[in-house]
């Protein structure tokens, strides 16, 4: 077998990555060895492979689908946000310059079709099936001249296409057909069918319209998701969750404590790998919220500052917020701070950037003796050690290089009283470090909150794959999709006008 799919949408945030990491689980289930790709990812939620490239977090989750090591390979063209109309372009996992999105479209992205397509061979040489994710929509009809990612990918290696469309939203039914109707009649050839997600109520109530979207289109329905609280994956498009809402939309467990624990979580300007807070959130009796406003910090046990990818922008928006003096405050008090990556720069006493902002010097919040400069070399490492007397994993993506001048050691980092900072994204996964951590936030704050002894992020990621995987076998016409992924798109399927404007 030397099967592929191309999982596109027709928005973003259709269900793209959940749906590719679903069928993934659901095939290595079935005794497939495969592999997810995506050739292009526009995403501030990125993750380091063990050999030090940098990949987004959705393909880090899909290839832990596929019980495998994520690689470059798997994701070859990243792009990180630094503004409105820049990004810095990642190729095969290393930092290659900033670029503005004209530039991107107009010169550079052309170019790298060769190499994604060669990273897919490389794959499917590998594997026995490669899940390949799509990105925004195939039918963004001014970006098709130079796609890379949608249906220029499924041209180049012939891979049937499947369209996923969030009900959840309204208009499913349109958008299904105008997609394939505002594609070119080649692309049309490879769109094999349709497959809704996040459905509530009885099936039975859809069926006429999938029937009449079958024969208006000559494509059959692959199948009806169910709507899932808490299925979400490490995404790439934006929280999760509105400002001001909880990380979990699932049931926490009651604390085994007699406390629960606040979290607040400071939602600053490009916000990146927000996912560190997602096992403070697994946790019994942990409640995580983002928050914009000084008033919101009051109360919390708990202030987070996470990273970004641009951190003298952020801590410009801290103080314009009043945000960067409750930090202070609670810093003051004794009151608990962490500071992750950027957010750890921005408690230091000194930034010099000429890197990311070019702001040159800029003084930081103070809170800790750390002094920071940007290198235009990116640090892309995967550390162990320990702390609070327990093993730690993590990984950095950073350009500031840090030099503490003072208070106790702290992943790399460094801590003064119940004020924390470490360049260590994904610490707060190591479970026993966890519990450890929350146990001294919980005295620092004055907290009757007990960690629970028996909390595995990893199983419970684990967990949250199988539900995935279950989705698929159990609401997907897998017979069909087998097919799909073995054989391609069937042959003549029938062209729907107008099609791609020439």
């Amino acid at each position: 077998m030397n099967g592929g799919l191309l999982v596109a949408g027709t928005t973003s945030d259709a269900g793209k990555s959940v749906v590719t990491a679903g069928i993934c689980r659901w095939l290595v289930r079935q005794g497939v060895k495969v592999a997810p790709f995506k050739a292009q990812n526009m995403s501030l939620n990125s993750f380091v492979t063990r050999e030090g490239a940098e990949i987004g977090r959705a393909q880090a989750m899909q290839a832990q689908a596929c019980r495998i090591e994520p690689t470059a390979l798997m994701n070859p063209v990243l792009l990180k946000p630094g503004g409105e109309q820049s990004s810095q372009v990642v190729l095969l996992g290393k930092p290659v310059g900033e670029m503005s999105a004209r530039g991107y479209h107009g010169g550079r992205r052309p170019a790298l079709l060769g190499t994604v397509l060669d990273c897919l061979a490389e794959l499917r040489g590998q594997y026995d099936a490669v899940i390949c994710e799509g990105a925004g929509s195939p039918a963004e009809i001014n970006l098709r001249r130079t796609d890379i990612v949608n249906m220029g990918i499924a041209r180049g290696a012939r891979l049937p296409v499947l369209v996923v469309g969030d009900i959840d939203r309204g208009g499913v039914f349109a958008s299904f057909f105008g997609t394939l109707a505002l594609l070119s009649p080649e692309d049309q050839e490879l769109v094999a069918g349709f497959l809704v997600n996040k459905f509530r109520g009885d099936v039975s109530l859809l069926e006429p319209g999938l029937e009449m979207l079958e024969g208006l289109t000559g494509r059959p329905a692959y199948g009806v998701l169910p709507f899932r609280h808490g299925l979400g994956i490490d995404e790439e498009d934006g929280l999760r969750v509105s400002l001001r809402g909880a990380v979990r939309e699932s049931a926490v467990a009651p604390p085994l404590g007699a406390d629960v624990l606040r979290v607040a979580v400071c939602a600053i300007p490009l916000m990146s790998n927000f996912t560190d807070v997602d096992a403070l959130a697994a946790e019994p009796g942990v409640v995580v919220r983002f928050v914009d406003r000084p008033e919101e910090l009051a109360d919390a046990d708990l202030a987070v500052v996470p990273g970004t990818r641009g951190t003298v922008r952020a801590l410009r928006w801290l103080r314009e917020r009043g945000l960067a003096e409750a930090l202070a405050r609670r810093a003051a008090e004794g009151r608990p701070v962490l500071g992750v990556c950027g957010g750890f720069q921005i408690l230091g006493e000194h930034i010099e950037d000429e890197v990311e902002s070019r702001a040159g010097a800029v003084p930081g919040l103070g809170l800790l003796p750390v002094r920071v400069r940007f290198a235009r070399e990116k640090t892309l490492t995967r550390p162990s050690g320990q702390a609070l007397g327990e093993p730690v994993e993590g990984y950095e993506i950073h350009h500031g290089v840090a030099r503490v001048t003072g208070g106790e050691a702290f992943l790399d980092g460094c801590r003064v009283g119940a004020t924390w900072g470490t360049h260590w994204h994904g610490s707060l996964e190591s479970d026993g470090f966890r519990r450890a951590f929350l146990h001294e936030v919980a005295a620092a704050a004055g907290r009757r909150f007990v960690p629970a002894p028996d909390t595995s992020f990893a199983a419970l990621r684990e967990e949250q794959l199988d539900r995935l995987g279950d989705l698929i076998e159990q609401h997907a016409d897998t017979d069909a999709l087998w097919r799909l992924i073995e054989s391609g798109a069937p042959r003549g399927l029938p062209f729907i006008p107008p099609g791609a404007p020439a």
